[in-house]
């Protein structure tokens, strides 16, 4: 994945609470076998209304979403966020998530912006009058920034552990990577009759004298 520190970019208003993941792409989409290409599934639904604010051209390239709380809820599927990341979204900033849905948005390089509900109405209120509108979304200190809101460096809630992959450019297999010396001394201590990482059943045994058929 690549870094992301500082996301600067034109916001683009969703202005309900509890879209779910269905709601966000359909369930027709799971039936795709690839990762990528579901940008336009990505509220499918409400994309047949032509006045959605997805169809209008002057929302065209915005990269943050501005949602009200408990983006994401519903079922836990993946597609979801990649549905947004394909479409070109950076960011999606809301008084809250669902919980999986807030964990599984930095696992493909987006970034979950949990902000306080008065600062995140004003820049819905922003965004909505103005299509032009930008938000800054800075990662190294957790801010807000939409200076056609009023709100100068909000700060907002991230997981510190989703912070240090998504500043790092890291998926959960290179964390999982970077910490390949400290999984190797951990195996090297497990007591001999403990399953091992390379599923022989005979290294369970190798020291014991015991013989397996």
């Amino acid at each position: 994945m690549l870094k992301v520190e500082v996301i600067h970019g034109r916001g683009v208003p969703l202005d309900a609470s509890d879209v779910d993941t269905d709601q966000i792409i359909p369930a027709v989409w799971m039936k795709r076998v690839e990762r990528t290409g579901f940008q336009d599934g990505l509220f499918q639904k409400w994309r047949r209304d032509p006045e959605f604010v997805l169809n209008r051209p002057e929302r065209a390239g915005a990269t943050v979403l501005v949602s009200g709380p408990n983006f994401g809820c519903g079922s836990s599927r993946e597609h979801a966020p990649w549905a947004l990341r394909d479409f070109g979204f950076k960011a999606v900033i809301a008084p809250s998530f669902a919980d999986i849905f807030r964990n599984n948005l930095p696992n493909v390089g987006l970034v979950p912006v949990t902000l306080d509900a008065a600062a995140t109405r004003k820049v819905m209120d922003a965004v909505t009058a103005d299509a032009t509108a930008e938000v800054t979304v800075d990662l190294l200190r957790a801010t807000v920034t939409c200076e056609a809101a009023g709100v100068v460096a909000e700060p907002f809630f991230l997981d510190e552990g989703a912070r240090y992959r998504l500043t790092r450019g890291l998926d959960l297999i290179d964390l999982a990577a970077e910490a390949e010396e400290a999984i190797g001394r951990h195996e090297a201590s497990r007591p001999f009759w403990m399953p091992r990482t390379n599923g022989q059943v005979e290294d369970v045994f190798e020291d014991s004298g015991v013989e397996v058929a």
